[in-house]
């Protein structure tokens, strides 16, 4: 869900952001289909994932939903901390930085067309169409993000109640992405690294 935050945690790397953002699209051995660099994506991404649901602040930024969403808590939060990176000025400094950003992940992954998964590609056509990584500034981006994730989660129920939540418990997510993004940006750096050792595919992302 959190698509904002996996590109990010690519670290400019063309096909590393390709398998970080297609890894929910691929299962089981067809990680196997892909170059190598796009499998430490696929691999990063899964990484990701569970430095964050097991992160304790997460708990906490979870509680602002649970009541009302149960496990579509975790979701919910990861979408609602892509609007805290968008509007993050350590990681965004600079009005333009953030479109800058959207633009090069979207070329870095339509230089990979041929290979993306279907369903994925599919919806890439609507990410880069309707600007996605550039509107999770907004509000509205994000409350359109938590309307797109009920209608196909089974489950989930309306989205009006989240946009709610989300107001009145705004600075206490606000403290738990502060809390927990440098950790993970930290996490993900370290754990890129050691994918590109073991492949022997260089040194470590960012030295």
């Amino acid at each position: 869900m959190n698509y904002l935050a996996h590109a990010f945690l690519s670290f400019g790397i063309p096909e590393i952001t390709v398998g970080n953002l297609i890894s929910d699209f691929v299962k089981g051995k067809k990680r196997y289909d892909f170059p190598p660099r796009i499998q430490q994506g696929i691999s990063l991404h899964r990484a990701i994932d569970d430095f964050t649901d097991t992160h304790p602040v997460n708990r906490r930024a979870r509680a602002v939903f649970k009541e009302a969403y149960g496990l579509y808590s975790g979701p919910i939060i990861d979408v609602v901390y892509d609007y805290f990176l968008a509007n993050d000025p350590v990681n965004f400094a600079g009005g333009n930085q953030l479109a800058e950003f959207a633009q090069k992940t979207y070329t870095d992954i339509a230089g990979w067309q041929a290979v993306l998964p279907e369903r994925f590609a599919r919806m890439f056509q609507y990410m880069r169409a309707q600007n996605w990584l550039l509107n999770y500034r907004e509000r509205e981006g994000l409350f359109n993000s938590l309307h797109g994730l009920a209608r196909r989660a089974a489950y989930m129920g309306d989205a009006g109640r989240a946009t709610g939540l989300f107001e009145t418990g705004y600075d206490e997510l606000a403290a738990c992405y502060t809390l927990f993004f440098p950790e993970l940006k930290d996490f993900a750096l370290r754990t890129l690294g050691q994918l590109q050792q073991d492949a022997g595919g260089g040194p470590p992302a960012g030295t």
